[in-house]
């Protein structure tokens, strides 16, 4: 028979083997999201590559704690994990505890050069006059900054580069084939022009700005001319551009005395030859630019909008045949400083005409809801979208597909579920692997911050949870 101080011997080793048993239980257990300190809207379409493949690795960008840059990575072949790792700091989201919170327009932009080095474009909103006069636009908050990784491949440390104007907001890099890289953002708050930069030592120098869309004083309405972009590599030395119009009223102008709103209307569509800094539109007619909108409207424009409908911005890519594909937001406007939910329309050019502007979920037209994606082309006639949309009180990431040119499109996979919850989606990863076609953060009502997810044709890339929650109190203490 055991002593009662041998059964007290056990009862405590039975109980450290449950702990332990508990804690590696812990450790292992897979979740779906890679990160959940993601900020306020820390994804955007906009903001362009956030995610890369290259080597058998994803790298991944998305706004953190303080509104400052998170770098992730995800190696496919061992299945692991690095980061997030803090990669610079923002001027933006340092005075959380006043409103608004956050400011949400220095998301990161990624991109590789030729050699490796990871590049991370970041931080501005216009920075304004305290650093000093702007020539081709108006001031804001936050300075466009940028950083680079100390070794290729490696998102571990990072340099800070003082080679870019502080005055940009919504980065776009592109790199060519020669490996030339293309900064595109616009140059200053809501009334300036858009431009790019360009740096032919893998992102050590750029060139000075070139303004190719103008912004302007109207002299019919009190408003400024202003536009916003989506740009992203062509066919051979191509850069293409899409883009829509945004009517900047003054203070107390426009509908119902609403002021500067975010009314924005029709679609525009040109090329940039990088070889010969060229710029032409869809006819093969040249351009002048800093393009106006005058002749924006005569040249560049694809389809005339609705006036009750406002815009936001999608994507363009190609066919095959350099055709060029673009989606666009587009919803009536219901009195809100917002105008209201947009859906996602499609159009394509079949060579000689525009053809297309039918809603890609239909659902979300009829029940007048919010979609939001990406597409990739197979052909002239078939394109997939990964978009986020509602559905009978869930909200969804799901692939809808289209094989006959737009006239209809089908829900071919859900992807990834939640309820409640507003999505804020990345462009599709540059490269993609099958297992990794973009990021996805799950915004839930009443809360900044969120779960961040990495989603491929098999729905979400698991982590242990272990690895993937990283919010700290110290995190969380800022926004009390």
């Amino acid at each position: 028979m055991l002593r009662l101080d041998e059964l007290q011997r056990i009862g405590i080793v039975a109980v450290f083997c449950l702990v332990v048993s508990i804690c590696r239980a812990g450790e292992s257990e897979q979740v779906d999201y890679f990160a959940d300190n993601a900020l306020g809207n820390p994804l955007a379409l906009v903001q362009h590559p956030a995610g890369i493949h290259s080597n058998g690795v994803t790298y991944i960008a998305y706004q953190g704690p303080l509104e400052d840059p998170y770098i992730v990575a995800y190696n496919h072949k061992t299945q692991q994990w690095q980061g997030p790792v803090k990669a610079g700091t923002s001027d933006l989201g340092k005075n959380l505890h006043i409103k608004p919170k956050t400011d949400n327009h220095g998301k990161p932009t990624l991109l590789i050069d030729d050699l490796g080095y990871i590049h991370v474009f970041f931080g501005g909103h216009g920075a304004g006059s305290k650093y000093g006069n702007n020539p081709l636009g108006r001031g804001g908050v936050g300075r466009n900054k940028h950083v680079v990784s100390v070794k290729p491949h490696d998102i571990s440390e990072w340099q800070e580069l003082d080679n870019i104007s502080v005055f940009g907001t919504y980065n776009q890099a592109v790199k060519m084939d020669n490996g030339d890289i293309y900064l595109i953002y616009r140059h200053g708050a809501h009334r300036s022009d858009w431009v790019y930069q360009k740096s032919v030592d893998h992102g050590r120098t750029f060139a000075e700005p070139v303004s190719f869309l103008k912004h302007q004083q109207r002299t019919d309405l009190p408003a400024t001319d202003s536009w916003y972009v989506w740009a992203t590599r062509g066919k051979n030395d191509d850069i293409i551009f899409a883009y829509d119009y945004h009517l900047c009223w003054l203070q107390g102008e426009g509908p119902r005395g609403r002021g500067h709103v975010t009314e924005r209307h029709d679609l525009y569509y040109m090329v940039f030859n990088t070889q010969s800094n060229s710029w032409r539109n869809i006819h093969n007619q040249s351009l002048a630019i800093p393009l106006t909108r005058e002749l924006a409207d005569k040249q560049t424009r694809v389809v005339e909008t609705p006036e009750d409908h406002w815009t936001f911005m999608g994507s363009a890519h190609l066919d095959g045949q350099g055709y060029p594909h673009i989606a666009l937001n587009s919803g009536r406007d219901t009195g809100v400083n917002t105008g209201g939910p947009k859906q996602t329309l499609y159009y394509r050019w079949d060579g000689t005409q525009w053809l297309g502007g039918k809603p890609v979920h239909s659902e979300s037209l009829r029940n007048n809801t919010d979609t939001r994606g990406d597409f990739a082309v197979t052909s002239s006639n078939e394109v997939t979208f990964a978009l986020g949309y509602e559905e009978q009180g869930s909200s969804i990431i799901g692939y809808l597909q289209s094989k006959d040119g737009g006239t209809t499109f089908n829900r071919t996979k859900s992807l990834l579920t939640s309820k409640n919850a507003e999505w804020a989606l990345t462009a599709l990863i540059d490269n993609a692997h099958p297992e990794a076609r973009l990021i996805v953060a799950e915004k839930l009502p009443g809360n900044q911050w969120h779960k961040i997810y990495l989603v491929g044709d098999n729905g979400p890339v698991p982590r242990a949870r272990s690895e993937a929650d990283v919010l700290t109190p110290d995190d969380t203490r800022v926004l009390q």
